[in-house]
Formats: C-alpha cells, structure tokens, sequence
C-alpha cells in the first residue's frame, strides 16, 4: 500500500483502533458491551480475517451493542459513535477523517501480513494525540510498531 502524506486531522474526537487476532471476536464483543452509547468516540476494529470467507463480525457485533456497527466499503468517513470493521482480504489506513481500504497484497515468504500495525501507524500519524491504540490480542507482534508509533504522536495505547 503506498504511503499516503501525513496531514493532521481536523477532526478534534478521539479515534480508537481496536486490533486482535483471528480468535479475538470474544473479547470483541465483552469491550463492545461496556462502551457507552454516546462515548463521543469512533471505534475502528482490525481483524486478522480469513482473506478467503466474508466476514459475518459487523452482524455478530451489532447484537452486542446499540453503537451502529459499520463494514467498511470503499472509502468511509469516520464519525464520533460509530464502529468501524474492516472487511476481509483488505488492508486499511486512515487519513484526515477517512478510513481509506487498499486490497491485501498477496502472501509473501519474507513479509508478514500486519494489518494492525498498519492501520495503528497510520492512526498515529493523522490523530496524533486523539489517537488510542488497543491490542486485544495479536498474531506475532502485530500491533506492537502501531501501538509505538500512536504513544509516540502524544497518543494513548493498551495492550
């Protein structure tokens, strides 16, 4: 995915991207329940899905939660609560308000596929500190770069 310019945000509310592994749709689903309905926040989840299925999360999520829970298509605008879920076989990055998706490059040998990394990094780069980073769980270390580079912008970062 070709690195897009930094430019910070204009939006002023917190934005959280939210990662986990493949296993994560139970721990998911428990952070869903205890968010407030009028949070002020944006919700972006980041699944490492089988790029081969379509994915049922937002339908399974939205039971869980009066939040509108939203599948990213094309290119979407990022509004105070909301939920966002990526769909599967994409990679997605933010830029000044928009959740912009890019296809997932083909699988590689000598590169891993960090789609938590990418989105936390570019979450960084943008929101700076209305930037929060949240790892549920990971596969390998993806996540761990994202969560540095949101700490690093004056964001706030949970593992």
């Amino acid at each position: 995915m070709a690195k897009i310019p930094a430019i910070k945000s204009s939006n002023l509310f917190p934005v959280v991207g939210i990662g986990a592994s493949a296993g994560g749709l139970n721990a998911f689903k428990e952070l869903l329940k205890a968010i407030p309905e009028d949070s002020g926040m944006a919700y972006v989840l980041v699944q490492h899905l089988d790029p081969s299925h379509e994915s049922l999360l937002p339908e399974i999520l939205q039971k869980v939660t009066k939040i509108p829970v939203l599948e990213i298509a094309d290119d979407i605008k990022v509004l105070p609560d909301h939920i966002y879920v990526i769909p599967s076989n994409k990679m997605m990055m933010a830029t000044d308000g928009i959740l912009m998706l890019a296809p997932r490059p083909a699988k590689s040998k000598t590169e891993r596929n960090l789609p938590i990394d990418l989105f936390f990094k570019s979450l960084a780069e943008v929101h700076q500190e209305h930037a929060i980073g949240v790892v549920l769980s990971g596969t390998a270390s993806d996540g761990t770069l994202g969560l540095k580079a949101i700490k690093e912008q004056g964001g706030i970062t949970f593992a």
